[in-house]
């Protein structure tokens, strides 16, 4: 059975553990994001993968294309970007579809690696409640280490897509993986699983990912241009009404996951009643909750400020010089 309350917010105060580092920047920027890399890229070694949603054609809300280009070639010269295929019909569906659409969205200035592109492997799932193992992309084998680049939003299904929804439905494969997370077996419902359900089996699949790279995995998500919608959406996302915060990193992946939704709740309500809105009616929290019961991390962290010497800050003083979207 599904766990529950995956539509409540679980306030700082009622958590308990220990604490991970999660880095903040308010500079949305090339520079920016290559600083944050440096708190957490030591461990990025071997064959470096950079696993990135990188859009439907013309997505308007994806991470700038010149800033991942500066990382690449600035800071991961021989680094790769993954992505898999989509289990909807659309840009993304076959190799084919998904090459000129990464041709459309300008992501040309490095290899990228369709990892389904020539099968499947099955990763194994460490005491998961619905799997035992995830059907991933093949060549998800072929690296040493990974950067998780995140473009945190909203998301139709998961109520918002971090890091956890990037590796665990973005390195499942498009016909086997991402089928095993989103539908009953021998429905003809192929979004028949939501709620509570999804979150913990997306949370099992981003475990097997976590797990296979071990001490070699790190985490950023771009708080930037966040729309309730997934980029997935394209040019169909709604339209962005949540204020731009900053960028965090961490080796945690529940803890910059976590970060990134207190740092949503830290503004004021008039700010955040979309998005909010958004994570609490797809009971998206669970997501949260069952990385901690997982084992994959602490949902208690020190947000280090990168504009100030690394000071420990909370997320209220983080976002309060956010400026009101414009729109």
């Amino acid at each position: 059975m599904p766990g529950k309350n995956g539509n409540r917010y679980i306030p700082y105060g009622e958590r308990n553990g220990e604490k991970s580092d999660v880095y903040f920047t308010r500079d949305l920027s090339a520079e920016g994001l290559k600083k944050i890399l440096g708190c957490v890229s030591e461990s990025l070694e071997g064959k470096v993968a950079i696993k990135l949603h990188t859009g439907e054609k013309n997505g308007p809300n994806i991470i700038p294309r010149p800033w991942v280009k500066a990382v690449v070639e600035e800071e991961l010269p021989q680094a790769v970007i993954v992505e898999t295929n989509t289990y909807y019909e659309g840009d993304r569906y076959t190799t084919e579809q998904h090459r000129e659409t990464l041709r459309v969205n300008g992501w040309t200035f490095c290899p990228v690696d369709i990892m389904d592109e020539n099968g499947t492997v099955m990763l194994p799932v460490k005491n998961g409640k619905w799997f035992t193992q995830m059907s991933m992309g093949k060549s998800i084998t072929d690296y040493d280490s990974m950067l998780v680049l995140t473009h945190f939003k909203g998301h139709t299904m998961g109520g918002f897509g971090g890091s956890n929804k990037n590796i665990g439905i973005g390195c499942a494969d498009g016909r086997i993986g991402k089928g095993m997370i989103h539908s009953v077996p021998g429905s003809d419902n192929m979004w028949g699983i939501a709620r509570e359900e999804l979150m913990e089996r997306m949370t099992e699949s981003a475990k097997a990912v976590a797990d296979h790279f071990g001490g070699h995995i790190v985490y950023i998500n771009v708080l930037r241009n966040m729309s309730v919608s997934c980029d997935c959406e394209g040019t169909g996302a709604q339209p962005v009404v949540t204020p731009d915060i900053g960028i965090v990193a961490s080796k945690d992946i529940l803890a910059v996951d976590q970060a990134s939704v207190d740092l949503v709740y830290a503004l004021k309500e008039c700010d955040h009643k979309a998005l909010v809105e958004r994570m609490e009616s797809r009971h998206g929290f669970r997501q949260l909750t069952y990385m901690k019961e997982l084992g994959m991390g602490n949902d208690r962290y020190r947000l280090l400020d990168l504009d100030h010497n690394q000071e420990e800050i909370s997320t209220a003083n983080a976002v309060k010089d956010v400026v009101p979207f414009q729109g």
